[in-house]
């Protein structure tokens, strides 16, 4: 399991397309990867799952990932909770 603390810098927080793209980005890794967000822990690759963390700009979360590209997965969705993709 790898996981990493993230402060979620795109202004946007995760709210529609934002977290549409974030799902999409998760779903390419084989590994199960995991966002936490306070006492939640949702399914990265849920878009309603994602969603309903309610994540905001300036929000820390924890990205966690277990398999095969792990480390992969979680420093490629630290990236893009690092800007925005529009």
């Amino acid at each position: 399991m790898f996981s990493k603390e993230v402060v979620v810098r795109c202004e946007s927080g995760l709210h529609n397309k934002q977290a549409t793209y974030f799902v999409q980005k998760a779903i390419e890794f084989d590994s199960s990867v995991w966002l936490e967000s306070g006492n939640r822990k949702m399914n990265a690759k849920s878009l309603l799952g994602i969603m309903s963390l309610g994540i905001v700009t300036g929000a820390t979360v924890v990205l966690s990932a277990t398999g095969a590209d792990a480390e992969a997965a979680v420093n490629a969705l630290e990236t893009f909770l690092q800007q925005d993709v529009y």
